[in-house]
């Protein structure tokens, strides 16, 4: 195990009342130090002086300096610190410049849960801690290789423990990492989520499309790091609407002016930008820039056609595309009527050779949806399991659409539920289909 020593924490808000409570919630942390600073300048000042601190909690709505511009600057000074930003749901844009510009790993919503917020810290600081030993015991390593020409036979057992010691302390670095990981794949929920705010007609789009576009790719025996790709790239591929006026989303493509098809023309590019500053999301970026992209080239933005539009785009736009019929269609008629349609008029559109795979998948998923087999049963979330496949919609107590009516659950939606219902508590339990 990493060995617990005094840890320093730096948290920086305008909000006198915010420093104090943090400060209380963790006067129990006995190998936690905590310094606080009233705004942006004076955190960067404390960072001059405590250049070793392992977390820095800022918020993000600051006068005169925002939290995304502190952290971005805060790099500099303090390198290896862990950073985190408070905010609310609201301010999204604000939130993702904390999370590109500034290097934050995760973001923490006001109002917070105590126990949670405490929770977060701690575990941030051990991540600090545990970085910090691994590269003491890499120089070890570096150190001890070139040593090892000059030792005899007898000290090689030495070498031996010592290696199995790093191997054990990597171990941790690794779990770390997987904590690290689901928090991001719970930040990339939350972003599409507020993406189903912005449209009522379509609040449950980007779940439907990702669900869909992930399976076709999985059943076209794409790699793994592609079908994540694309399942990251749809949950994500309307983010540029983020600023559109609504009346223009309301409206079908066709029944658009000049001006309004323009301005909706730019929202596959603007989704790019969007994620573009993330290293590890450009690849999806592509795929969100093309997926307006059409089979023959009267698609936008770049009026690509055939092979040259990315396969993950060419996936998403016939997903995208069945699911906005789908949604338009009246509720009695079958979903094999409608794919049976959507061939017939969109074979110059779509990819032919993708078409029927992306056509299979989609009607064994929306007739999972109205599956008349199953009954409806509501269970508390500590009660989830893995496979069960959500009969309703999960809206937190603030309005924010969680999870997909049909969407099945793993490990890491029933963790975010369990830390959901913990924080912004949804009204009931979580309605499930079971067998009758």
């Amino acid at each position: 195990m990493v060995a617990q020593t005094t840890s320093t924490i730096l948290v920086v808000d305008d909000e006198e009342n915010i420093l104090r409570a943090i400060v209380r919630l963790l006067m129990e942390e006995n190998d936690i130090n905590v310094l606080t600073a009233g705004s942006g300048s004076e955190g960067l000042s404390v960072l001059q002086a405590h250049p070793d601190v392992a977390l820095i909690l800022s918020d993000q709505r600051m006068p005169g300096m925002t939290g995304a511009e502190f952290l971005q600057q805060a790099k500099s000074l303090a390198p290896e610190a862990i950073r985190m930003v408070l905010t609310g749901y609201a301010d999204i844009n604000a939130t993702m410049d904390a999370i590109n510009k500034g290097g934050a790993s995760c973001y923490i919503t006001k109002p917070w849960d105590d126990g949670m917020l405490v929770q977060t810290l701690t575990e941030g600081v051990q991540r600090y801690r545990m970085t910090m030993e691994n590269k003491r015991l890499s120089a070890l390593v570096q150190q001890q290789n070139a040593e090892l020409h000059e030792w005899n036979n007898g000290l090689k057992s030495r070498v031996m423990e010592q290696t199995t010691r790093i191997r054990q302390q990597m171990e941790e670095l690794r779990l770390s990492g997987e904590i690290a990981t689901r928090n991001w794949q719970n930040t990339i929920l939350a972003f599409s989520s507020v993406i189903g705010l912005l449209d009522s007609l379509a609040k449950n789009h980007s779940n439907n499309v990702s669900a869909v576009a992930e399976e076709s790719a999985r059943k076209l025996q794409l790699t793994e790091d592609e079908i994540e790709t694309i399942r990251v790239a749809a949950l994500l591929h309307d983010i540029g609407k983020i600023g559109i006026e609504p009346g223009i989303l309301r409206m079908r493509y066709e029944l658009l002016d000049d001006e309004e098809r323009a301005e909706y023309a730019r929202h596959p590019v603007r989704g790019q930008a969007v994620v573009d500053v993330v290293e590890g999301l450009r690849s999806a970026g592509q795929i969100i820039r093309h997926h307006h992209e059409l089979y023959d080239g009267t698609g936008f933005p770049d009026g690509l056609s055939g092979k040259d539009i990315p396969i993950g785009a060419r996936i998403i736009a016939i997903a995208d595309f069945v699911d906005t019929t789908i949604s338009r269609m009246d509720a009695s008629v079958s979903i094999e009527s409608i794919m049976k349609s959507l061939k017939e008029k969109a074979e110059s559109f779509f990819d032919p050779e993708l078409l029927p795979t992306v056509q299979e998948v989609s009607t064994s998923y929306y007739i999972g949806l109205t599956d008349r087999s199953m009954v409806v049963q509501e269970i508390s979330p500590k009660d989830l399991c893995t496979g069960m496949v959500l009969a309703r919609e999960v809206i937190s107590g603030t309005g924010l659409l969680l999870l997909n009516k049909g969407a099945t659950l793993d490990e890491a939606k029933i963790h975010a539920l369990k830390r959901y219902y913990s924080v912004d508590p949804p009204e009931g339990g979580v309605f499930v289909f079971v067998s009758q």
